[in-house]
Order: structure tokens, then C-alpha cells, then sequence
């Protein structure tokens, strides 16, 4: 199956490309979304289960989800 055409609207621009790290993470919450999984306890367990940690390599809390979360969206 082909991968659907991505899109970017205004308020998702950033200034540099993503990193391999910011790309990861990316693409383990698309598909912690698409497998139903939307509280934050979920996501949290659902992104330790498969091994993408924070980028300096921690597991997941809620907290450390929350912080990371606004530092993306303010960068």
C-alpha cells in the first residue's frame, strides 16, 4: 500500500528539518494514534514498549512526555 501524500500547514513549519530523533518520535506517535491509543498513560507505555526513550535516552513519564511535547512545539 502507498504511504498517503503528507501535507504541512503554516502553523507546522519550523525552521531547520526535523532530526532523526524528532522523526522517530513523530513516527511512533502516528502510529500510537492509529493503533487507538490516545490518553496519555497509553502513549506513554505504548512509546516505552517499543523502545523510543527521550532524547537523552530516559523512558517516558507522563511529565517527561508533557515537558518535551511544549520544547517541540516552542522550537
Amino acid at each position: 500500500m502507498a504511504e498517503p501524500e503528507r501535507y504541512l500547514e503554516i502553523h507546522q513549519y519550523q525552521a531547520g528539518s526535523p532530526t532523526d530523533y524528532e522523526n522517530a518520535l513523530g513516527d511512533a506517535l502516528e502510529a500510537t494514534f492509529a493503533a487507538g491509543l490516545e490518553n496519555l498513560p497509553d502513549i506513554v507505555r505504548r512509546l516505552n514498549e517499543v523502545g523510543i526513550g527521550t532524547a537523552d535516552g530516559r523512558e517516558w513519564t507522563e511529565k517527561l512526555f508533557e515537558l518535551e511535547i511544549k520544547r517541540l512545539a516552542d522550537l
